[in-house]
């Protein structure tokens, strides 16, 4: 662990346009600099960098933070890595934090397992180079179109056909016997306890961590005929430094073209990705021997949120892209589909085509996972009616596994086109999906949870952040809560504008003092408030929370500092600098103005920031609970027309009634409608 003073240190002395002059070619324009997205491609500058205030922001594709930010973004370390790369270009001697024992035995121990996997790696590739290996491991890589490039670049290598080749060379070398074990590298003869190879006689496929360290093997055989007891492939069991579930083959070697390129396209085997990655798709990863894991997903997601699947078209293929899709889909990820022609995988298809070629046949078969899996089960579906309402339903359930509101809603709307019935069946069978495995959710849990939580009626409500004012609903409460926040979730697109003007108003002027004069409505004799009290008074009393989740989590991180009694650079400087990247892009997303200057000496022009401030924020707040009540006539109005008892819509509209008075002050206050 790195001390607060030295990641103090460290944020302090680096200047991000030198350390984005690293990596990218900037150009001075005024007291900033501009450059050409590392991020995307483009061909006209929107990428700046802002020194005075620590910022760079591309006003493209939205990338923006700080120096430490763009490290963690463009080399893929993580927030640790960043410091320390820092602190080696400015020559700051890091010391890590005490450990203790145990800390540090397990560090060892995970070091030790490292060195004895990478030591193995080395081994392997060495005995591709003696007459055993050149003759029959290379010339089987040679014989797969691999270019000895290739082979070199990605560790390709050869466990000779003695049973004791490597153990003999590990022990020489000087590693210990439970590390070999440990690893899998080794295992033990059961007449004498004695260590023997656990790969020998295979070519090899070295497994590679993301920041680019061996930490396993998968070894295949060459026997022409096989007998039950000789496995194709013999791979590392797991271990501390490899767990199958969460390693992805060929992740190093793709990251950075998978963020460059916004994809990743999924295959299954190692030759698919070597070959696909010779022939210059080098976006491609494969889960290599295990099923599509939510791990490995999750790592994919670190660098885009669109997955190509590029499986074999024959049953097992199309069915474990079925599944896939539905994993995919429950991460918030953007699943597609591509099929090879028959009789090809993407090894053989790589090796018999040109770049273009494969990516022309990508770009024209590409498909939407869900039109995909709907297009599927419609073709066993025949024309049996049962089958295509049993079809329906299920393609629903899978739109329901869609986080994201707006995405969901698209969805449905296509679904409900295809099949010719009305988008209203659809969304309630989506809505009482959710709303069961929301309730599956909570019991399992609940489950988890102590007896008197569960005892109080408190299992629904998780705190986030500290809340800021809200409370436990109580058990009257709770199902006409859980009704809300299903119902309110539509509004995320409605409110997101307004979020997002009084977060910016937080993140600008939050310590500034609103002075408002004493015949407003607003004014305290007691004292003025901030803008970020003022704004966070106006929200707590409703125990209102954003429902963008960065925002909220912007807005949740901003006020732990505030409360702590930080001034506004410091605020800022923490949440930019800080290991919450998400927190980090909005912020240096709203405290940068790419016409920054000319809208400064424009306001100057017009108004002090005083006066601009104590009429802006007010207003502000106005329109965001304008917008909020407008949600909620959206979603009453949907209610009424699901059709729903008598008792339920006369309440409704009785709620509606009410709302629709609110709305008519609020906008007279807006100077919207007269009195």
């Amino acid at each position: 662990m790195i001390p607060k003073e030295t990641v103090d240190l460290i944020l302090d002395t680096a200047r991000i346009e030198e350390v984005i002059g690293d990596f990218v070619t900037l150009k001075r324009r005024g007291s900033s600099y501009v450059a050409c997205c590392p991020f995307h491609n483009e061909k006209t500058p929107s990428f700046h960098v802002t020194p005075s205030k620590g910022i760079y922001k591309c006003f493209g594709c939205g990338k923006a933070g700080s120096a430490v930010g763009f490290v963690m973004e463009y080399e893929h370390m993580t927030y640790p890595e960043a410091l320390r790369y820092l602190a080696r270009k400015y020559n700051i001697e890091v010391k890590e934090a005490e450990e203790t024992a145990e800390q540090i035995a397990a560090r060892q121990r995970s070091e030790s397992l490292m060195a004895v996997s990478e030591f193995a790696g080395k081994f392997f590739q060495e005995q591709l180079q003696t007459e055993e290996g050149h003759a029959i491991g290379y010339q089987y890589f040679r014989s797969r179109g691999l270019l000895p490039e290739t082979i070199q670049k990605y560790g390709l290598g050869w466990a000779p056909k003695s049973k004791s080749a490597f153990t003999q060379a590990a022990k020489a070398a000087g590693y210990k016997d439970e590390f070999l074990l440990e690893t899998g590298l080794c295992a033990q003869w059961e007449s004498d306890g004695s260590l023997h190879d656990r790969f020998y006689e295979r070519v090899i496929f070295p497994v590679h961590s993301v920041s680019g360290r061996v930490i396993a093997f998968g070894g295949r055989t060459l026997l022409k005929e096989k007998s039950d007891k000789i496995a194709k492939y013999v791979n590392s069991k797991e271990s501390e430094i490899y767990v199958k579930s969460r390693s992805l083959y060929g992740i190093y070697f793709a990251k950075s073209e998978i963020s460059k390129q916004d994809k990743c396209y999924l295959m299954e085997g190692y030759l698919d990705v070597l070959s696909m990655h010779q022939a210059g798709i080098l976006n491609c990863v494969a889960s290599s021997g295990t099923s599509l894991t939510e791990e490995q997903i999750r790592i994919i997601k670190r660098f885009t949120e669109n997955i190509t699947i590029v499986y074999d078209g024959d049953s097992a293929g199309l069915h474990a892209a079925i599944r896939a899709i539905g994993m995919i889909l429950k991460e918030g990820m953007n699943p597609r589909v591509v099929f090879l022609p028959d009789g090809d995988d993407p090894d053989s298809y790589a090796r018999k085509h040109t770049l273009e070629e494969i990516r022309a046949f990508f770009d024209e078969h590409e498909q939407d996972g869900i039109a995909f899996k709907t297009d599927l089960l419609l073709s066993e579906a025949g024309g049996d009616p049962l089958k295509k309402a049993n079809l329906i339903n299920e393609i629903a359930d899978t739109v329901a596994d869609i986080p994201d509101a707006i995405k969901r809603q698209v969805y449905v709307d296509t679904v409900a086109r295809q099949f010719g019935i009305e988008a209203d069946i659809i969304q309630e069978r989506v809505r009482k999906t959710r709303e069961t495995n929301r309730r599956a959710e909570v019991s399992r849990r609940s489950s988890e949870r102590p007896a008197e939580a569960v005892s109080e009626g408190l299992i629904g409500w998780e705190p986030q952040g500290d809340n800021r004012g809200a409370e436990p609903p109580s058990k009257a409460d709770a199902p006409e809560k859980a009704s809300s926040r299903a119902m309110m979730r539509s509004e995320d697109r409605i409110l997101e504008p307004s979020e997002r003007e009084l977060l910016g108003f937080i993140l600008r002027h939050g310590c500034s003092p609103l002075q408002f004069e004493t015949d407003s409505e607003f004014y305290d004799p007691e004292g003025s408030q901030t803008v970020a009290e003022f704004i966070d008074a106006a929200l707590s009393a409703d125990h209102i929370r954003f429902c963008n989740p960065a925002y909220d989590a912007t807005y949740q991180a901003y006020f732990a500092l505030y409360d702590q009694g930080m001034e506004q650079e410091e605020i800022l400087r923490y949440l930019l600098n800080g290991e919450n990247r998400a927190v980090a892009e909005v912020v240096a997303s709203l405290s940068t103005d790419k016409y920054e200057l000319t809208v400064h000496n424009f306001s100057d022009a017009l108004t002090t920031t005083d006066s601009w401030l104590v009429n802006f924020v007010p207003r502000a707040i106005l329109v965001y609970h304008d917008k909020r009540l407008s949600a909620r006539q959206d979603a009453i109005n949907r209610e009424l027309k699901a059709g729903i008892p008598p008792e339920k819509t006369l309440e409704l509209m009785n709620t509606l009634t009410r709302l629709i008075e609110m709305k008519k002050t609020i906008n007279i206050k807006l100077g919207r409608l007269k009195k």
